[in-house]
This record gives structure tokens, C-alpha cells and sequence, in this order.
């Protein structure tokens, strides 16, 4: 592939297209922001010598079609394919099997009267999901290009001053450069004929469909449009309550099972119609 350079205003915050390293690599999550940058950076002509996606098992059925018609078109354009890259167990050995080995973390379980095996659900403080599942896989793939090859590390964030303000550290932020919102990056993606599944014409973010940070209204449009999703959080939440009982690592939300959701949703549906 033909090594172009690329000179950019300088700035603090500016991209150092013309850095002399010898390999470029582009995290994609597949949502709009990374799957925008992407695309631009094809059609930018820019150096692309690694894809890396994080895959949790937990993404959503279109999205994973989303990434078959992205790493196509990577293909045709610059003959790479996705690079995957998962925990060896996956999400519910995390979430129910793996067992705690550290003294305070065995104390506190005990305390707890709960196994001592399992994350749980995971919380505001402890998100042991985009740690394992995403976060640390990435980070130790890029760290390794970065002292074997002078990596370059490629991030999807978007311009808008609550994406960037206080992530754009260390890394490579094209969009960030180019001044391309999320409400852009989500139309230049269209624009491309990449709908990424019609998610976003759903849901405000896509992420894991299992996520239990999400909003009240977006698990409301979840067991709407995603029924099997649904019945698959059901029975997670089941097993976790279980496992775990009435403790932070057993529910779902601090004040909602999905069972009580569920319930919740089902009687708004009866008093008003379904509507959204």
C-alpha cells in the first residue's frame, strides 16, 4: 500500500497526519463515530494498516452485519479484513463463572454472603465489562504495535465538546481535526449507504444490547424491537438475582429488575398505546 503524507494545520489538538510511523491503527467499534472515520479515511487516502474491534459477544444482531458490510468494503478498497479481538471466556463466564482470587475481593464477598465466583451486573464503579471486554484487549494490542512498529492509534470521537473535552489524550482523532459532529459522522455513514443496521434509527446509542447503564426509554424500545434481546436479559437477570440475591452484583438497576421493568413496560403499553 502506498505510503502518503498528510500535513495538517498544527494546533494543540490537531492530528499528526505526516508523523513518520511505520504502521496505522484504527479501533472500530462500529457505531457511527469510528465507522465515519473509517470511511474518511479511505477517502481521505490515509494509511490504514490495522482494523481492531473489540467484539463482547453482546453487540447487537445488525451490528455484526453492519461489520460484514464495513469489512467488504475494506476489503475492495484496501485488501485488509477486521481484526477481532475477544476474551477467551466471553461475557457470562465474566458476568457469572470467573473466580475471584484477590484477598480483599474474598472478604468482601463473604460479607456479602454471596459465591465467589462472578462479576454480576456490572456498576457504576466497578464496569468490568468495558475493562475486559473492550478496554484492555485494545489498549494491549495497540501498546504492542506501538513499541514493535511506532504504531499510530486512530480513535473514533466525535467533535461535539461532550465527546472530546476530556478524551482526546495520547491518540490520533480525526474527527476531532475535521470538525465532524456525531449527527455528521451518523449522515456521512448514510450517505455511504452504511445504515448500520437502522439501530440508530431506534436507539440513541448502540452498544452492548445487555448494557445496563441504558436509559429507561431505550430498554423500553429493547423489548419493543429486540423481544428475543429481552427474553435473553430476562433470564440473565434471573440467573443473576439467583446467584447474587437483592446485592448491587444481583440487580439489574439499583432500583429495577427486568422483571419489574418488564411489568413496568407492559402496563404503559395497556395505558397508552405503545407509544414511545
Amino acid at each position: 500500500m502506498k505510503k502518503t503524507q498528510f500535513h495538517s494545520k498544527r494546533s494543540e489538538q490537531s492530528v499528526v497526519f505526516d508523523s513518520p510511523a511505520q504502521y496505522h491503527a484504527v479501533s472500530l467499534s462500529g457505531g457511527k463515530d469510528s465507522t465515519c472515520m473509517l470511511l474518511m479515511m479511505i477517502e481521505k487516502q490515509m494509511p490504514i494498516d490495522v482494523v481492531l474491534f473489540a467484539d463482547t459477544g453482546m453487540e447487537f444482531p445488525e451490528m455484526y452485519g453492519h461489520l460484514e458490510q464495513l469489512e467488504k468494503h475494506l476489503q475492495r478498497e484496501r485488501g485488509l479484513s477486521i481484526t477481532i479481538l475477544r476474551h477467551p471466556q466471553g461475557f457470562e463466564y465474566l458476568m457469572f463463572e470467573e473466580p475471584k482470587q484477590k484477598a480483599a475481593s474474598i472478604a468482601n464477598r463473604k460479607q456479602m454472603g454471596v459465591p465467589l465466583c462472578g462479576n454480576g451486573w456490572p456498576g457504576i464503579r466497578v464496569r468490568w465489562c468495558t475493562g475486559q471486554l473492550k478496554t484492555h484487549l485494545i489498549a494491549k494490542e495497540v501498546n504492542q504495535l506501538k513499541a514493535e512498529k511506532n504504531a499510530l492509534h486512530y480513535v473514533g470521537i466525535a467533535a461535539d465538546p461532550s465527546c472530546s473535552a476530556q478524551r482526546c489524550k495520547g491518540d490520533q482523532y480525526p474527527l476531532v481535526e475535521w470538525g465532524i459532529t456525531e449527527s455528521e459522522a451518523l449522515q456521512h455513514c448514510y450517505a455511504r449507504g452504511f445504515r448500520i443496521g437502522n439501530l440508530y434509527e431506534i436507539y440513541h446509542r448502540v452498544s452492548c444490547w445487555c448494557c445496563p447503564f441504558q436509559r429507561i426509554g431505550e430498554l423500553r424500545k429493547l423489548r419493543r424491537h429486540h423481544p428475543e434481546l429481552w427474553q435473553q436479559l430476562m433470564d440473565m437477570d434471573n440467573r443473576a438475582l439467583a446467584q447474587f440475591g437483592q446485592t448491587p452484583l444481583g440487580r439489574f438497576k439499583e432500583n429495577w429488575t427486568v422483571d419489574q421493568l418488564d411489568k413496568r413496560f407492559a402496563k404503559e403499553d395497556l395505558l397508552f398505546g405503545g407509544d414511545e
